[in-house]
């Protein structure tokens, strides 16, 4: 058992995790839906290893903020019941060495399924390879704003 994951849990989502791009598009696919609708996170638990972490900067409390992912999940539910939240991957970078990996993930968040731009940033999500699988061990991310634009580097527009 692999973060409360059966075996059959297991099989259904190992092609998640061969591949680096397997795993950001999953990784994209359990956060993105309705309004309402219950996110993926048995698949989420899947991708990430026990230890991960996600952090943000929070702007109204100006400081760094770090969840654990069952924190990231419940702060996500609070938020899904009152808009829809779709995601998606615009440009990639990768730097793989050894066993592990940093991926600069820039996206685009709409709040209709196809409904404008609503806001853009980046992920920077390190992954490490083990037990022949990538597993996600930290995602941070920082929304784009007017003095924080985001670099034509990662920008795919």
């Amino acid at each position: 058992m692999i973060a409360g994951l059966t075996y059959a849990q297991n099989k259904t989502y190992e092609n998640d995790v061969k591949t680096i791009d397997g795993l950001i598009k999953a990784s994209y696919e359990v956060v993105s839906g309705e309004k309402g609708a219950s996110r993926q996170w048995d698949r989420d638990n899947y991708l990430h290893h026990p230890k991960a972490v996600y952090s943000y900067f929070d702007r109204q409390k100006k400081q760094q903020v770090t969840l654990t992912l069952a924190e990231f999940h419940k702060e996500t539910d609070d938020i899904i019941f009152a808009t829809a939240f779709y995601e998606r991957e615009i440009n990639r970078e990768v730097r793989i060495y050894g066993n592990i990996a940093h991926v600069w993930s820039t996206y685009e968040t709409r709040l209709q399924k196809d409904g404008p731009v609503a806001r853009k940033g980046i992920n920077s999500i390190q992954l490490i390879y083990e037990n022949n699988r990538w597993f996600v061990i930290s995602w941070t991310f920082c929304g784009e704003t007017e003095s924080n634009k985001i670099p034509q580097t990662f920008d795919a527009h």
